[in-house]
């Protein structure tokens, strides 16, 4: 977690379990991402290091990194074979609360270098096109991240959990631009 991958290689090459897990479940490459380490966590993905386990939160470097915006990690963890398919603890990819929180560029990354699903439908009955309207302020972030969601083929009139349609969220939160854009897409 402090980025001290020399010493995390004495230990691994004096016998620590590489994926061995702390109270939380985190493996070191998974404190190495809650510390943003980049360095570390390529070191370790080097020394076999698997990426896939989640901890007690159901978080691994992939979706932390995807949703904390830590894009240097994300790349790493997309270079060693993320499984796009797993879920963080509210059943969303990575891509959905990258979505709420937008991260543009971890947005990019994620719809140009995965195949992660824009539809993809969380255990709150929301998409990532949902999660930038419901719960973002409507600002240039989230204006872009709408932009980028629809290019990459979010289906603009998913209603999902709720029933109301993306289009009737942003109307009701008065979110002109975002307005704009989905109607330019077919939303009704």
């Amino acid at each position: 977690e402090r980025g001290d991958t020399a010493t995390v290689l004495q230990l691994l090459a004096a016998g620590a379990g590489i994926n061995s897990r702390d109270e939380r479940g985190r493996t070191a490459v998974m404190a190495a991402t809650h510390g943003n380490q980049a360095a570390t966590v390529g070191a370790l993905i080097a020394a076999g290091a698997d990426i896939h386990i989640q901890d007690t939160r159901l978080d691994n470097p992939f979706l932390y990194a995807g949703a904390e915006g830590l894009l240097d990690i994300l790349k790493l963890t997309i270079e060693a074979g993320a499984n796009t398919r797993l879920t963080n603890r509210f059943g969303g990819t990575a891509l959905i609360p990258a979505a709420e929180r937008g991260h543009i560029e971890v947005i990019q990354e994620l719809l140009t270098r995965t195949d992660v699903d824009v539809n993809h439908v969380n255990n709150l009955g929301w998409t990532a096109l949902l999660e930038a309207i419901i719960l973002s302020d409507g600002g240039p972030r989230h204006v872009e991240t709408v932009r980028l969601l629809i290019d990459a083929g979010a289906d603009v009139n998913l209603a999902a959990g709720q029933g109301v349609p993306p289009l009737t969220h942003a109307q009701q939160r008065r979110y002109t631009d975002i307005i704009e854009l989905l109607q330019e897409a077919g939303a009704k």
